[in-house]
């Protein structure tokens, strides 16, 4: 018999024991003996599988919030016709298979396993599901599938997670060639469900490289993942550039033709699956961005790791000094030993070829003039001019106002991120981004701080929108970017009544 590599047999033994894992909880549910009214044994691993099938389809079409509730009613339906199993005890055995897949505690599952790559017994958690939201007028809590989940999902199939979206771009080609339009766009939001899982993954991703990097050989291996995830990506992310054509030259054919009233819903179908396709690629560009911070981050921390370690093995006194003092050496020898403490040598010269250089003139002013917002500057004195601006301002205030009122804006950067959908010209103009620095600027704003102010007749403007309250402005650490001439720095915007 040959020879057998022991160390590359057992390579990732814990990634291939973890997987095995998320088996447990439907070997679990598979143990417990649960029967219905008529004595007939009722197959629970069967049904926790379709419990996870059913928060699976309910992320594809978006539905978020799933509750014990709805889960009662949907395995009532999937049962009727082969258990006799009345409301109360659908609503106990719902109850365990959400306590299998999340334990009452909210921890994380359990398992342990003797790992034969390290020789040493070991634990591993994961999550199945994860609690969503919680309902405090009506005292329900919501549940969907955490990352764990999704990977017990896609296990079940033919093919690896990692080159699910490839595959997923394989067959909505040919589903679009077919006229399978329902199925594409179900395609596309299964795509999407794959990109955002992913991207979950690699930021968590992170944290695993800064605390796992100790040596050479670790940075190599995730260097190597690192790598070949982002040569992934960028291939799928040419595929996404030729399906989104693809999809276009289909909905323009279309178009062109003579469309018959049975092939408007088909036309209806294509334009929607465009349009998400379009989402699906620009969340997946986030993929590659992530890839490559990843990688500067593993090199980073590689480099701080073994610059620690090389300190703290370090020991001046012992491996310099007593060498120096301990026996008598020839002055080449101390020459080597003390040569890499020395500093480079450095020679100041002065080349005459500078006279060549481009000479800066200056003009020369009697005072210095300061930094101002152009819209709102002393030296613009035209009227008509202000009097824009001021409106500008005031139809910028009425907007923000508008939707800081749903309760979901608290940052600069979550307006603009609703605005790139709603008002994404506002988001080009040069006067939104000297609005916001000019509100930082006179923070906190209200009716009693702008007398005599320079600018007063703009603050009147914006004030008016304003009313009996203040608005304050507190700058944050992050950069936002979502038009290619400017970006600015997030704020915290609140308005509060005056006192």
């Amino acid at each position: 018999m040959e020879a057998i590599n022991i160390q590359g047999l057992t390579s990732g033994y814990r990634d291939r024991m973890r997987r095995l894992a998320l088996m447990a909880p439907l070997e679990e549910l598979k143990a417990k003996r649960t029967e219905d009214q008529n004595g007939k044994k009722i197959d629970m691993q069967g049904l926790g599988m379709l419990t996870l099938l059913f928060f699976f389809e309910r992320r594809l079409s978006r539905a978020y919030k799933t509750s014990r509730q709805d889960v009662t009613e949907f395995l009532g339906r999937m049962t009727e016709d082969t258990y006799d199993i009345p409301l109360h005890e659908m609503e106990k055995i719902t109850d365990t298979i959400i306590e299998v897949f999340r334990p009452q505690d909210g921890k994380k599952r359990h398992y342990s396993f003797f790992n034969w790559e390290i020789k040493s017994e070991e634990e591993v958690s994961y999550s199945i599901l994860k609690a969503h939201d919680f309902d405090a007028k009506t005292e329900t809590q919501y549940y969907t599938l955490d990352e764990d989940g999704l990977e017990l999902l896609f296990s079940t199939k033919e093919f690896y997670s990692e080159y699910q979206i490839s595959i997923n771009q394989l067959l909505l080609k040919q589903q679009i060639n077919k006229g399978q339009f329902h199925d594409a766009l179900r395609q596309v939001r299964e795509m999407e469900l794959n990109v955002s899982t992913l991207i979950e993954r690699f930021q968590n991703m992170r944290n695993e490289i800064v605390r796992s990097i100790i040596s050479d050989q670790t940075f190599e291996r995730y260097k190597e993942l690192i790598e070949e995830a982002h040569e992934r990506f960028a291939h799928e992310d040419e595929e996404f550039a030729m399906l989104k054509q693809f999809v276009k030259e289909t909905r323009d054919t279309m178009y062109r033709d003579d469309l018959k009233e049975k092939e408007v819903e088909s036309y209806e179908l294509v334009h929607k699956i465009a349009n998400e396709l379009d989402e699906v690629h620009y969340e997946h560009t986030k993929l590659i961005e992530l890839t490559t911070q990843l990688r500067n981050t593993a090199i980073a921390t590689a480099q701080e790791s073994l610059y620690y370690t090389g300190v703290q093995s370090f020991n001046f006194e012992k491996d310099i000094v007593a060498t120096i003092l301990a026996k008598p050496l020839s002055p080449d020898v101390m020459k080597g030993v003390i040569h890499p403490f020395l500093k480079i040598e450095q020679n100041p010269t002065w080349s005459l070829l500078t006279v060549l250089d481009e000479q800066n003139i200056m003009e020369e002013r009697t005072e210095m003039e300061g930094y101002h917002f152009p819209e709102v500057a002393e030296d613009i004195e035209q009227k008509e001019y202000r009097e824009w601006i001021s409106e500008k301002y005031a139809m910028i205030m009425q907007k923000f106002i508008r939707d800081y009122e749903t309760g979901t804006i608290h940052h600069l950067r979550h307006w603009m991120e609703q605005l790139k959908s709603t008002d994404r010209d506002l988001l080009q103009k040069r006067y939104f981004y000297s609005f916001w620095m000019f509100m930082h600027q006179v923070s906190p704003l209200k009716q009693e701080s702008i007398s005599g102010h320079e600018n007063e007749t703009v603050l009147q403007h914006i004030l008016k929108q304003i009313g009996n309250q203040q608005l304050i402005v507190i700058e944050l650490p992050d950069i936002i970017q979502y038009d290619e001439k400017y970006c600015i720095q997030n704020m915290r915007i609140t308005l509060t009544p005056v006192e």
